[in-house]
């Protein structure tokens, strides 16, 4: 078994995304269920992607699939919660970048969960690896940690 990872802070992320909890978030449990923290990276990374102009969902030639993601919990956030999606790039490739993801309470220093999310870039028509954009490339650089 691997090491739990350690705990990350805000100052371990660049960009940050004000998200509402939906009341359908939570489980039988009473919290988030873990499933949600899923569509909450994709969404922190998508949104960041189309607000500065990467990415056009229906339309870009040139697209990021996801290959691979993970979490790891530390609190549990029921609704009707606010939180906070945190990206940075961690790892930046030729055709791949591994971003780090973070899911603070409003406000909160500690995250209450954090994870990996890897998007390689394909050409949308053939979906065979390409180069991540200059332009794209020179923005991940900007948000690597």
């Amino acid at each position: 078994m691997s090491q739990r990872q350690p705990r990350l802070t805000r100052g371990d992320f660049r960009v940050f995304r004000t998200i509402t909890t939906r009341w359908h978030d939570n489980d039988v449990f009473g919290h988030v269920n873990n499933v949600v923290y899923y569509s909450w990276f994709d969404t922190a990374v998508t949104a960041w992607l189309v607000e500065n102009g990467f990415l056009e969902p229906a339309t870009s030639e040139i697209v990021g699939l996801v290959v691979e993601t993970g979490c790891t919990y530390f609190e549990s956030v029921a609704f009707p919660e606010v939180v906070e999606a945190a990206i940075a790039v961690e790892r930046l490739g030729t055709s791949s970048v591994t971003y780090r993801i973070g899911i603070f309470r409003q406000g909160g220093e500690q995250a209450a969960a954090q994870g990996r999310f890897t998007h390689v870039y394909v050409q949308r028509a053939e979906q065979k690896p390409v180069p991540i954009p200059d332009a794209l490339r020179e923005a991940m650089a900007a948000i690597q940690s």
